[in-house]
């Protein structure tokens, strides 16, 4: 269970590398892009360190396409393509980014309890830092919705 845990989340994570750079084009609020931009370069960090957690295993990271994922991947290409005042459209793209950092926070955090559980102590370790970063992500998103994006989205 843990390794399919783990190959599940390197699929969704490797999905995530390819929405990223289609949502930072499309936001148009500079802080969004700088946050799709950032978490880009982090999500490349979580890839590498899922590799690892899945030798440290004994596994290939590789498996099954995560359907989860795929869903809101395509729920935010779907947001995409409607057409909205850019700002709305900014707020829609942190709720899909949300959507996506919580269905992370589920899946690493069951994947470290996994771990620890097993005894997998170091993996358990990775897994943490990774949910703890999803976590840092979520929570950046939000000033930004409350502070920037939201407001205005309110004012078009």
């Amino acid at each position: 269970l843990l390794v399919k845990e783990v190959q599940d989340l390197y699929s969704a994570e490797h999905q995530i590398l390819e929405a990223l750079p289609k949502m930072a084009d499309a936001a148009v609020t500079p802080e969004l892009k700088k946050a799709f931009h950032a978490h880009l370069k982090q999500t490349e960090g979580q890839v590498t360190r899922l590799e690892r957690v899945a030798e440290l295993l004994g596994a290939s990271p590789k498996g099954k396409k995560c359907k989860g994922m795929a869903g809101l991947v395509k729920e935010g290409e779907d947001l995409l393509a409607e057409k909205a005042e850019p700002v709305v459209r900014d707020a829609g793209l942190i709720a899909a980014a949300q959507h996506v950092e919580h269905y992370e926070m589920a899946g690493y955090g069951c994947a470290r309890t996994y771990a620890k559980m097993l005894g997998e102590k170091e993996a358990a370790e990775l897994l943490q830092t990774t949910l703890d970063e999803e976590g840092d992500t979520d929570k950046k998103l939000t000033v930004i919705a409350e502070k920037v994006v939201n407001p205005k989205a309110k004012a078009a």
